[in-house]
């Protein structure tokens, strides 16, 4: 059974069409790298894949459910990192990440979670409230998601190396591939090369005007 499965999506954006017939299938292991000019669609095409927005026309399967149709059955395995990090800048980075694995039923102690945040550089700044964190930094909070979701089947990264410095985008492009070959599927988008040894796939989207 494919761990994603698109089918004939179409995106229209106010007056315009943004894409039209994309057809996506994904097996464990595999990594769909996602291009294209700015505004050519691709956060648009992520959205629709994890049941954020809706397409015109098309069908998004997540391990044999449709994303829109059943969502907390499709989502089970999803682990979504988007623009909009889903951090609260009142809570600190533990409470963040304490709430997150909460809601989303990981289990993870307050010990690994602080050993999760030191391996992402965030020492010393543990219980201070996000707002106060740099924007480098609040983004590493957002990471630490993928290192403490252990029994996700699919990563959806829209531009995860955003403010990050060149250490840490070496340490999430190794991430990615322990991922992958631990059999887990990606699709992700970035602007930057990708630096990753590991077989891609490309989808590249062009503006349809």
């Amino acid at each position: 059974m494919s761990v994603l499965l698109a089918q004939q999506l179409v995106c229209e954006k106010s007056d315009r069409q943004l894409f039209s017939d994309i057809n996506i299938e994904l097996s464990s292991g595999q990594l769909l790298y996602v291009t294209g000019e700015n505004g050519a669609g691709k956060t648009s095409l992520l959205r629709i894949l994890v049941g954020l927005s809706a397409p015109a026309t098309g069908k998004v399967h997540i391990n044999g459910f449709d994303i829109h149709k059943d969502m907390p059955s499709a989502s089970q395995g999803l682990l979504y990192f988007g623009h909009k990090q889903g951090i609260s800048q009142l809570l600190s980075a533990l409470e963040n990440l304490q709430f997150w694995c909460q809601q989303h039923d990981v289990k993870a102690t307050e010990e690994a979670i602080n050993g999760v945040l030191a391996e992402l550089g965030l020492t010393g700044l543990e219980d201070i409230a996000v707002k106060n964190l740099s924007a480098g930094q609040q983004r590493r909070v957002a990471l630490a998601k993928l290192w403490l979701q252990q029994d996700a089947s699919l990563w959806v990264l829209d531009e995860p190396f955003t403010a990050l410095d060149v250490h840490l985008i070496a340490e999430l492009e190794a991430k990615i591939t322990l991922f992958l070959k631990s059999g887990g599927t990606v699709v992700m988008t970035s602007h930057q090369k990708l630096s990753i040894d590991y077989p891609i796939s490309n989808l590249h989207l062009d503006y349809s005007w």
